[in-house]
């Protein structure tokens, strides 16, 4: 039973709190399910769409947009899905799929028709892009041994233990 006189109860402030991150943290899930979906159900009418391009009179840049197109949809939705396991973005799938886009628009304009500023502004902006995966790949995740990940999973676990054993002491 429990003593009125221990200080071990949890203050119903805190409680709340608990459940509203829950319950915003299931919204959110639920949002990103939806965006699952819908982007899912896109790249399903594009490959279906890229399909019929292919018939004759075949347009060589049509086809090599819509692929470009559906490379990044699909590197979209596997963000979307690392979201959903990890409820964290995922660094080098956003960067990857800024590279795709960028190379998409350079690739579909072409190379002669884009003026030269924008050509060199591109180069510039997938340098930096480049420069963040090497550094995103090379660097280790702590920063003077702090891992700050690792330090939310272990808060996130012990409050999580904290909660399994005073809902049995119950």
């Amino acid at each position: 039973m429990d003593n009125p006189g221990k200080d071990n109860s949890i203050p119903w402030y805190e409680i709340n709190r608990r459940r509203v991150v829950r319950t915003l943290e299931f919204i959110q899930d639920v949002i990103v399910i939806s965006l699952c979906i819908g982007l899912f159900s896109f790249m399903v009418i594009q490959v279906r769409d890229m399909f019929l391009s292919l018939l004759p009179p075949l347009d060589f840049n049509g086809v090599t947009a819509d692929i470009l197109f559906l490379l990044i949809l699909v590197e979209l939705f596997r963000l979307l899905i690392i979201y959903l396991q990890e409820h964290r973005v995922s660094i080098g799938v956003a960067v990857e799929v800024a590279i795709v886009s960028a190379l998409r628009e350079v690739i579909v304009k072409g190379v002669l028709e884009t003026n030269w500023t924008q050509i060199l502004a591109t180069c510039a902006f997938l340098l930096v892009l480049g420069v963040l995966l090497i550094l995103r790949v090379w660097l280790p995740p702590t920063f003077e041994g702090i891992d700050p990940e690792q330090a939310v999973s272990k808060r996130y676990k012990s409050r999580a233990k904290s909660e399994l054993i005073e809902t049995n002491s119950h």
